[in-house]
């Protein structure tokens, strides 16, 4: 058996795609079987500057491989997300829009939330319990004591705030490197721990981490109609700014490709939120009932001792994490978060069995590392 892999990288598919067809006619001329695994299942496989969409006659840069985001939604509802793309594209709504999708706070929930909002002294006179996901989105100027909490007596900051809820970091390689650094132990953890002279304080930090970002500084890097005015040298350097660690720690990349007049006009109905919230609440459903006595509350929480009674793949779908990990250099980092998101879609497809388009969407939302920053 001859297995020949889609390499992600959007740049290599143009250049591989008659290589693959040699390799395949190389493989049948002899008699051997071949299996094609196109991992990420690409209509259009263009480069960062649209030429190879060009040459393929497409009327418009189809880089990535959705222009509309809105079916993907019900994905991220328990995963850190980062948005990339040129500026007006709808990154920012997007992440406010997630708030209106995530599941209803259960009662457990809303007293924790209630206590460190209470805590932190935001918490209004005679607001009762806080039944609203939070959602915080602080400037790119904030302190990494105003992001983790602090003070004489420490008190929460922004990551306890946006306990159960959404933490927005809007243009994050404006945000110090320092600030942002201190991200990775709260998303590995879900705690973050404060020391000082008189005691140590732990404060409780399991958020949803939805980041946005343009992709050079002036915004239109790889944009098929603007011309970006960045060298090279910048571009790396802007994006150098997003250190390795804390992109592997992120779940899910999503291109936003740009807004065309034609959509924003059009009077079709688009997927309401309720819609897309009702889908939420029955995976979410499913999980509470796979985890119902322990700690775990949801998918994101999994601990990788339970993977193989949680996350039990097809052989198919065994084999194509396994081509992709070798293939493409994964961490096993990158590994549990691919496993996380393939069970949280096979919930949504109200499926047991994690199968083949599970870990191919799961890997397809981990590719825009390998086209950004290491092409």
């Amino acid at each position: 058996m001859k297995t020949i892999l889609l390499n992600g990288s959007p740049r290599k598919n143009w250049n591989t795609a008659m290589m693959l067809k040699e390799a395949r006619k190389g493989a049948e001329s002899v008699g051997a079987e071949t299996e094609y695994i196109d991992l990420f299942d690409l209509t259009y496989t263009g480069c960062r500057s649209c030429m190879a969409c060009k040459r393929k006659g497409a009327e418009r840069c189809k880089c990535f491989w959705k222009d509309d985001l809105s079916p993907l939604l019900d994905r991220v509802f328990a995963a850190d997300v980062l948005l990339i793309g040129s500026p007006g594209a709808g990154k920012s709504m997007l992440a406010k829009r997630m708030v209106t999708i995530l599941p209803e706070m259960t009662f457990d929930e809303t007293i924790e939330t209630t206590k460190i909002h209470s805590i932190a002294g935001t918490l209004k006179r005679g607001s009762g319990l806080i039944t609203t996901r939070p959602f915080r989105a602080p400037h790119h100027t904030i302190t990494r004591v105003g992001l983790t909490g602090g003070g004489t007596n420490p008190k929460p900051g922004e990551i306890s705030l946006a306990h159960n809820g959404v933490l927005f970091l809007d243009e994050l390689p404006e945000f110090p490197r320092s600030v942002l650094e201190v991200l990775r132990q709260p998303l590995e953890d879900g705690t973050v721990s404060i020391s000082r002279a008189h005691g140590t304080y732990t404060y409780p930090s399991r958020f949803t981490l939805i980041a946005a970002m343009n992709p050079c500084p002036c915004g239109y890097f790889g944009h098929p109609k603007k011309q970006c005015s960045c060298s090279d040298t910048a571009v790396h350097k802007y994006l150098n700014r997003v250190s390795g660690p804390l992109l592997d720690r992120i779940d899910i990349h999503i291109e936003v490709p740009p807004v065309e007049y034609d959509d924003l006009t059009s009077k079709s109905g688009e997927e309401k939120s309720e819609d897309i919230r009702r889908r939420v609440d029955a995976a979410r459903d499913i999980q509470l009932s796979r985890f119902e006595g322990t700690a775990t509350r949801c998918n994101a929480h999994i601990q990788p001792a339970d993977f193989e009674r949680v996350c039990v793949m097809d052989d198919k779908a065994d084999r194509m994490l396994k081509t992709a990990f070798d293939k493409l250099g994964m961490t096993a980092r990158a590994y549990d978060r691919i496993m996380k998101v393939a069970r949280t879609i096979a919930d949504l497809d109200q499926s047991e069995i994690i199968r083949a388009a599970h870990i191919s969407e799961a890997i397809q939302y981990r590719s825009l590392d390998r086209k950004y920053w290491h092409d």
